[in-house]
């Protein structure tokens, strides 16, 4: 079952992402992956509609960010979004895409993971990455 609805979506993200419902069933699968890897799969473990509701709606708010990501720059594998070549001449012009970090651009990539799904996912418990004590 699918963590979110194009109906679900359209509501949070208050139908300003542009996205379209056949590009969202495209995209929902690599989206949902992505965080389930970022939250060690905390809902394959419960059941996502008798946890709370606030952290629902964060995680929720959480795909819908990525699913942005996603379309944003057309792509949504690691090799995709970071296949930009550093620099390209044409004859006596250059044009090199450098980085806010680097000035060279080099050994730099962009992550997989939008940025956006921790703002929604701190505080909620799903990025809690350490080992239980029973």
């Amino acid at each position: 079952m699918p963590y979110l609805t194009f109906e679900e979506f359209e509501s949070l993200t208050e139908k300003t992402t542009g996205i379209e419902e056949e590009e969202f069933k495209n995209l929902l699968p690599k989206a949902s992956a992505i965080l389930d890897n970022v939250t060690s799969h905390f809902y394959h473990r419960r059941d996502i509609e008798k946890d709370n509701k606030w952290r629902v709606r964060q995680f929720k708010l959480g795909l819908c960010a990525q699913i942005e990501y996603f379309h944003v720059l057309g792509s949504t594998t690691f090799e995709e979004i970071n296949n930009a070549p550093q620099t390209f001449q044409a004859g006596r012009t250059s044009v090199s895409n450098a980085s806010r970090y680097n000035p060279s651009g080099a050994n730099e990539s962009k992550p997989l993971v939008a940025e956006d799904v921790f703002i929604y996912l701190e505080g909620t418990g799903l990025l809690y990455a350490g080992v239980a004590v029973w």
